[in-house]
């Protein structure tokens, strides 16, 4: 690299709104920054409104205004990998592309296995029915935790209850239970793939006379804050949004030669962590509490 910026980029390719509101966020820009307090870099952040990704993002990085760039929250459609390829720009995904290439980057958590093992809690308390509210699918955390959640129902033997879904907000969460319910009312469990989402289902259940965990267990998940506080208490499946972009941000800070291949290892040394030399995977820990 010829030039230096010394500013780095968090590409967010959601709603303003969202980013604004989502506890999601507030844990990505806390690891990023986290990783960042110890250099003098400046944090860009670029926010993509829907369908405009592909321009505005694409001639941010092709005109070299940033060194590199951490990536959150994108969609199948946004073509971000083929963006960042194309611009030959250094970075690192928080959660798995859609495109699968040797130059991409990736931090992300097993979350097949975070939708298995909410499911098989939920199989473990005797429910039967189990529903899903998904996330968006062209995302692969809403693909991947509905594939951990069929997984589970495969291996126990059960039927796949009703799936409904969308993106990861509480007013999804309602309206998608809304439709499990009127498909099949004596459903007695719900995986949701947020915690907003299950939120939102719960505020539906409440509605329609039905107790949280007594006649309805359910499960969210992120762990992200709103979880401890909601009424029942949230149990829910630990998305380590913090550290996930930490470590990204590190990844990122030695494809830039800020920090040696030793403080890298050294910042990445937890375990349960699947590395490889294109990806770190963390592994999902499972939070009980109450709603189950």
């Amino acid at each position: 690299m010829t030039r230096r910026t010394e500013s780095i980029g968090l590409i967010v390719p959601e709603p303003d709104v969202r980013v604004l509101s989502d506890p999601f966020f507030a844990s990505v820009i806390r690891g990023l920054n986290l990783a960042l307090k110890d250099t003098d870099l400046q944090l860009v952040l670029l926010i993509a409104q829907p369908g405009d990704s592909s321009t505005r993002i694409s001639r941010y990085l092709n005109n070299g205004h940033v060194d590199g760039a951490v990536v959150v929250s994108h969609h199948h459609k946004d073509q971000l990998e083929t963006i960042i390829l194309k611009s030959r720009t250094p970075a690192v995904f928080v959660g798995r592309p859609y495109l699968h290439n040797d130059s991409l980057r990736v931090v992300d958590v097993d979350n097949v296995a975070g939708g298995r093992v909410a499911t098989e809690h939920l199989i473990s308390k005797g429910r039967t029915r189990i529903a899903h509210i998904s996330g968006p699918t062209d995302m692969a955390a809403g693909e991947d935790r509905l594939i951990g959640w069929k997984q589970a129902l495969a291996t126990a033997g059960l039927e796949p209850g009703p799936v409904y879904g969308g993106e990861f907000t509480t007013v999804m969460g309602a309206h998608a239970m809304e439709q499990i319910l009127e498909e099949d009312p004596n459903i007695d469990a719900v995986f949701a793939g947020s915690d907003l989402m299950a939120l939102g289902a719960l505020r539906v259940l409440e509605s329609h006379g039905k107790r949280v965990p007594q006649d309805v267990s359910l499960v969210g998940y992120d762990d992200l804050g709103v979880a401890a506080s909601s009424v029942p208490p949230l149990t829910t499946v630990a998305n380590p949004v913090s550290d996930m972009t930490k470590w990204a941000t590190f990844e990122l800070l030695y494809q830039l030669g800020y920090m040696t291949d030793e403080e890298r290892l050294g910042a990445l040394n937890v375990s349960g962590v699947v590395r490889t030399e294109t990806s770190i995977i963390l592994p999902t820990v499972l939070v009980e509490r109450e709603s189950s």
